[in-house]
């Protein structure tokens, strides 16, 4: 896989986009509970983010596809950028609410990145070039945390307007120096909200259905988890922001080196299907530690395992259903694929936001356990089948 200017491109869009919650997920639940917010309003926080996703990412997905990625990435994080602005600006709940609401329905970043990535690559090559998202991933939450833990103790709003600075630099360098991938084209693209005839395509479809659901029960259990690690952690291991945001950069730091430097040559070496199987195994693994760990010295193992099974399952699941369809459908099934992660983005944080309202902090590792789990016997039922 060569390396091409427009990979290092989509990667500091992607890093962006990542920074829109890994800033203001160390000290976020933290800074609502002064407005008097519970666990389930904090994790309402993320679900309305979610919730605009869903109903805007399939949509975008299509609309690049007939009239190209470039136009479509330079809108989205134009308003990625306004959303970090009035971020930047809340004093009050309604406020940070309305700040996901407009990331959320229009910076449809990822989706719109991830077909550009499909694109460039070939599909013998997708889920390296799915590596590159990954390792943006891992980027975002090696620099968000850290940097938004460390400055919270400064106040609220350095952080979102930093990112605000971010997007404003990709916005430019998206403009100036990004090809166009697509040749417009006169056909016609469905304008719903919710294009459930796109659901149902790739649904029954047997060579995307186990693939979409794999995907979506990983979402689900990693969210679930992610979104309420902060209130977790505080209850559990008794650590403040700063704490939690070192913690999420260590995570960060794996997931660069994994899926930067070695992705590429553990497929080569061992095969997609087995790392994945070993990726949902180490998910396993970590969610289990989430449950009985209480010393923060020894939770750095399950933050090992957490980022070592992200780090093969996303780009892996993500690269293997890209190959399933034709190159014209690339962004509808993106598009398709990040609304399954966003419906699990909006049922994530309120089952642990439950948990943790009514339930020890514990519990929310058997939840997110039990979740992966599926996954991963989706994972070996296919594996028999094949």
């Amino acid at each position: 896989m060569k390396f091409q200017k427009e990979k290092l491109i989509i990667f500091v869009i992607l890093v962006t986009e990542v920074l829109g919650f890994s800033l203001i997920l160390p000290y976020l639940p933290f800074y609502a509970q002064k407005f008097g917010a519970n666990p389930l309003q904090i994790g309402l926080i993320a679900t309305l983010f979610s919730l605009f996703q869903f109903i805007s990412a399939p949509i975008m997905g299509r609309l690049s596809d007939k009239y190209g990625r470039r136009p479509f990435l330079i809108f989205s994080q134009m308003s990625t950028f306004l959303s970090f602005v009035v971020l930047g600006l809340a004093n009050s709940l309604p406020l940070i609410y309305l700040s996901r609401m407009i990331d959320g329905l229009l910076g449809s970043n990822y989706t719109i990145a991830q077909a550009y990535l499909a694109d460039i690559s070939t599909k013998k090559d997708r889920s390296k070039v799915f590596g590159i998202s990954g390792m943006a991933f891992g980027f975002g939450f090696l620099v968000g945390p850290a940097i938004g833990g460390w400055l919270s103790q400064f106040g609220f709003s350095l952080p979102a307007f930093i990112s605000a600075g971010i997007s404003l630099i990709t916005i430019l360098t998206t403009y100036f120096f990004l090809p166009e991938t697509v040749k417009k084209t006169r056909k016609k693209i469905s304008l719903k909200i919710i294009d459930l005839k796109s659901f149902e395509e790739y649904f029954t479809n047997p060579q995307t259905n186990t693939r979409l659901w794999q995907f979506f029960f990983y979402i689900l259990a990693q969210v679930t988890w992610s979104s309420n690690f902060a209130l977790y952690a505080q209850r559990q291991l008794n650590i403040q922001p700063q704490q939690i945001g070192f913690f999420m950069a260590y995570v960060g730091l794996i997931s660069i080196i994994l899926r930067g430097g070695l992705l590429g040559k553990l497929i080569d070496r061992f095969g997609e299907k087995r790392l994945e199987i070993i990726g949902g195994i180490f998910m396993f693994m970590a969610f289990l530690g989430v449950i009985f760990i209480r010393q923060p010295v020894l939770f750095a193992l399950v933050g090992t395992f957490l980022a070592v099974g992200n780090g093969l399952l996303r780009p892996i699941l993500t690269g293997t259903v890209s190959r399933s369809v034709s190159d014209d459908k690339q962004g509808a099934l993106m598009g398709v694929l990040n609304s399954l992660g966003s419906i699990a983005q909006i049922v994530g944080p309120l089952i642990g936001g439950t948990v943790l309202h009514y339930f020890s902090a514990s519990t929310l590792g058997i939840i997110s356990c039990t979740i992966i789990s599926f996954s991963l016997l989706l994972n070996l039922k296919e594996d028999k089948t094949d």
